[in-house]
C-alpha cells in the first residue's frame, strides 16, 4: 500500500464518523433481520424490465451476448438459447465456492469467483467457455485486498471491485490493473462515502463501464449507482457519484446486453431478480433526448 494511499484511507476514517448515525440505523435493522426497503437516494428514470427468464441460477449474476443468455449462482454458469429460452448447458467446478458476477470478453465469460463469506480472503477470476461449456480458473490474486465481487475491462485494462461488509464496507476498493495484466496496480480507488452509508452494511454487487461512467449496483435495492472517476480539484482516491438511477434488478451482478431487443444506441442491461430468481433484460426508460450525459 502506497503512503498517499494510506493517508487517504486515514482520510476515509475521517469522513465517516461524519455517516456514522446512518451507518448505525442501517446496522441495527440489519441486526433486527429487517433490510431498508430502498435507498435514501431519490432515483432517477434508469431501467425498466423488457423480459424475464425465469431459472433457480439466477442468484448471484447475468450475462448476455448475442446468442446467449447466461445465469450465474455461487457455484454454477448456466446457458440459455436467447432465442427460446431453453437451458443448454451448466457448469461448474468441485473448487467453486462463490461466483459473483460475469463480463464478457472475446466470446469469453470471466466470473469474479472469491471464499466468502471465509477469511483469510481468497478470489480469483474463473473463466466459462461457451464452446466447450467449460469453467476453469483464468487468475488467482495473491494477498487479494477483500472479495473479489466483479471484474470488467475498459481499453485494454482490467478493473476489479475487492468488496468489505458491515462495519468493514468501507473498505471496499475499486482497482485499474496496468495494461494487459492482472498483477501490476496503477491505481486505487474507494466508493464514496454516501454510497458507503446507503450500502446498508453491504457492499458494490455489481459494476460496469457506460461510457466513461461505471454504473454500480446495491446488494438488495433496485437502484443502479453512475460514478465518475475523480477528476481535477477532487480527492484522488475516491470515485464521485454522479446520480442514482431506478432499475428492476434488486441487486446483485448485472451486464452490458450487446443485443438489445429494442433499437436505438442507448445502453441495455441484462440482471437478475434473487427474489423471483429470474434473469432480467432492461430497456433505458428515458426518450434519447433526455438521457442523461455520460
Amino acid at each position: 500500500m502506497t503512503s498517499r494511499f494510506a493517508a487517504d484511507l486515514t482520510i476515509s476514517w475521517i469522513l465517516r464518523l461524519a455517516f456514522v448515525t446512518f451507518s448505525g440505523f442501517a446496522q441495527l435493522a440489519n441486526a433486527s433481520g429487517a433490510e431498508p426497503s430502498t435507498t435514501v437516494f431519490e432515483t432517477q428514470n434508469g431501467w425498466i424490465a423488457s423480459r424475464q427468464l425465469v431459472t433457480p441460477y439466477a442468484t448471484q449474476a447475468a450475462a448476455a451476448d448475442g446468442h446467449f443468455l447466461y445465469a450465474i449462482s455461487s457455484t454454477t454458469v448456466a446457458k440459455f438459447a436467447r432465442s427460446s429460452g431453453h437451458l443448454l448447458a451448466t457448469a461448474t467446478t468441485p473448487t467453486t465456492k462463490h461466483l459473483n458476477s460475469g463480463f464478457l470478453h472475446d466470446g469469453k465469460l470471466y466470473c469474479a469467483h472469491s471464499n466468502y463469506p471465509n477469511t483469510p480472503h481468497e478470489s480469483d477470476i474463473r473463466v466459462f467457455d461457451p464452446r466447450t461449456d467449460s469453467l476453469s480458473v483464468y487468475h488467482t490474486f495473491a494477498n487479494p485486498p477483500g472479495s473479489l465481487v466483479w471484474c470488467i475491462r475498459k481499453d485494454g485494462r482490467w478493473w476489479c471491485c475487492f468488496a468489505h461488509y458491515g462495519q468493514e464496507n468501507h473498505r471496499t476498493v475499486l482497482i485499474e490493473y496496468t495494461e494487459g495484466g492482472l498483477t501490476g496496480e496503477a491505481r486505487r480507488f474507494l466508493f464514496p462515502q454516501e454510497l458507503i452509508a446507503d450500502f446498508d452494511g453491504m457492499s458494490a454487487s455489481g459494476g460496469n463501464w457506460d461510457g466513461d461512467t461505471l454504473l454500480v449496483s446495491h446488494h438488495h435495492f433496485p437502484v443502479l449507482y453512475r460514478l465518475r472517476l475523480p477528476g481535477p480539484g477532487d480527492p484522488p482516491a475516491w470515485l464521485r457519484l454522479v446520480e442514482a438511477l431506478h432499475c428492476p434488478f434488486p441487486g446483485q451482478g448485472f451486464a452490458i446486453d450487446p443485443r438489445p431487443e429494442a433499437g436505438g444506441q442507448q445502453t441495455h442491461l441484462v440482471g437478475i431478480d434473487r427474489p423471483g430468481r429470474a434473469i432480467v433484460l432492461a430497456a433505458p426508460n428515458w426518450r434519447r433526448q433526455d438521457a442523461p450525459n455520460r
